[in-house]
């Protein structure tokens, strides 16, 4: 849940680096709030009365919909950052606009691995600074 609220906190945050646990983390708990959001909305609504099938799942729908608008631009900018993270522009994200085949590759850079060491967007966050150099090594017999 801190990785959800870190990227909550970093609303408009679109420089720097996101790990993949901040990315998956926000992901996965965004989405389980939308459904909570859309299955605590569509009760209620019938609950309240409403008695066609479609009109609950039009106040579910609306439920899901404000939630959605409101976290819109935390995910954006935990994505910029996610792919900041593996050296790569910001501007990628606009390949989810390509069918089948750019959602795909955004879903692979979102599994790849952080970039070790600092790029051009910062120090990596996890704090791993690279390999060792020759001489500091340790030799295993």
């Amino acid at each position: 849940m801190r990785w959800y609220l870190r990227a909550l906190g970093n609303y408009f945050g679109f420089s720097g680096r996101s790990q993949r646990s901040e990315y998956w983390y926000f992901v996965l708990f965004n989405t389980l709030i939308e459904l909570t959001i859309a299955l605590a909305v569509g009760f209620i609504a019938a609950i309240n009365g409403v008695s066609k099938s479609e009109d609950i799942e039009g106040w579910a729908n609306g439920g899901y919909l404000i939630w959605s608008v409101l976290t819109f631009i935390p995910l954006l900018a935990v994505s910029v950052r996610r792919l900041h993270d593996i050296g790569n522009s910001g501007w990628w994200i606009v390949l989810c606009l390509v069918p089948l085949a750019g959602p795909l590759i955004l879903l692979i850079w979102d599994c790849t691995d952080s970039q070790i060491g600092t790029n051009k967007y910062g120090p990596n966050p996890k704090g791993v600074q690279g390999p060792l150099p020759a001489t500091a090594q340790k030799v295993i017999p």
